[in-house]
């Protein structure tokens, strides 16, 4: 991983001066790499001769160009997306539109790659609580992830990272690997949710002034991290019950930014608490995994839905 500016919160990665070349980011990256792909081959043995290499067509094999490390099995039909074209998506957007990459890296060595450009836009909420517009694109060669542009925030004070996502649904653009990604066509959908920056920040607004009550805070905290289901194993009642404190130590006063007068006793506050349990705090096998879970899985949700309660006490 590469960043540019401020340390990320993790400490990982190589520090780059701002404003470097596309080239720079994927040397320092480790995305100065290609997929190769080759058919998947296996071996007929016969008794008593020599085993005959044959191949199956309907598949491939991707690895990386630098290493060879297999990346996975994929159908023939797989279209692949190269790291460089990740890094390559933001030159115009960098040259023409003043967006400034700031991280970019690789998760699960190579499986997914990404990169996170700051937009330029932002937003005071009440005590100087600055909210920054970030756009994450990434990608997977493995199945596990479309090729995904998801219009981002970032809490200054905390790093907490949230997706912007109106009425429920998130304004992400996603390109299955099944279809080839045309970026021209990914920037243009983009144009619409960019836009809907101003009203989501008005939202966050409201959650600011939003005053919440200790009954309310309680009951937030529950139907975010409680599962409503009754058969629900024991032991992840036990990490619902952990979170639950964690996140309530966080909302309390713990949290980076709680006691800011937009964050104190506010459903902003309420929806910091998750987010940043979930960036920071929540346990993982590693840094690669909770990054991962906070941008694109069991994280990501969580804070999808932490987000959808949030607005529910401010409809």
């Amino acid at each position: 991983m590469a960043y540019a500016g401020s340390t990320p919160w993790h400490q990982l990665g190589n520090a780059l001066p701002r404003k470097q070349s596309i080239e720079v980011w994927a040397d320092k990256a480790g995305m100065a790499w290609e997929i190769c792909e080759t058919p998947v081959r296996y071996m007929a043995e016969q008794a008593g001769t020599l085993a005959s290499i044959m191949s199956f067509p309907e598949t491939k094999v991707l690895y990386r160009s630098d290493t060879k490390t297999a990346l996975s099995v994929v159908s023939s039909r797989y279209q692949v997306v190269q790291p460089k074209a990740v890094l390559e998506f933001y030159r115009d957007l960098s040259e023409i539109s003043g967006f400034e990459l700031e991280t970019a890296g690789v998760l699960k060595e190579g499986k997914k790659f990404w990169a996170l450009a700051r937009t330029g836009k932002s937003a005071s909420l009440k005590g100087n609580d600055v909210v920054n517009g970030y756009l994450l694109l990434a990608t997977s060669c493995d199945g596990t992830l479309a090729t995904t542009a998801t219009p981002t925030t970032v809490r200054v004070v905390c790093n907490n990272t949230l997706t912007i996502a109106l009425n429920g649904a998130s304004s992400a653009i996603k390109v299955p690997h099944s279809t080839s990604f045309c970026a021209d066509s990914v920037k243009k959908q983009l144009g619409i949710a960019v836009s809907q920056w101003d009203a989501f920040m008005y939202r966050m607004k409201t959650l600011s002034e939003r005053k919440v009550k200790s009954h309310e805070s309680m009951n937030y905290f529950l139907k975010v991290l409680c599962q409503t289901d009754s058969h629900v194993d024991p032991a992840q009642g036990l990490m619902n019950e952990r979170a639950l404190k964690k996140v309530q130590a966080l909302y309390d006063g713990q949290g980076k930014g709680a006691d800011l007068q937009s964050a104190s006793g506010t459903a902003w506050g309420l929806l910091n608490a998750v987010t940043e349990f979930v960036d920071h705090e929540r346990r993982a096998k590693s840094q690669d995994y909770r990054m991962d879970s906070a941008w694109f899985g069991q994280g990501a949700s969580l804070k999808q839905r932490a987000l959808d309660h949030a607005l529910q006490l401010v409809a």
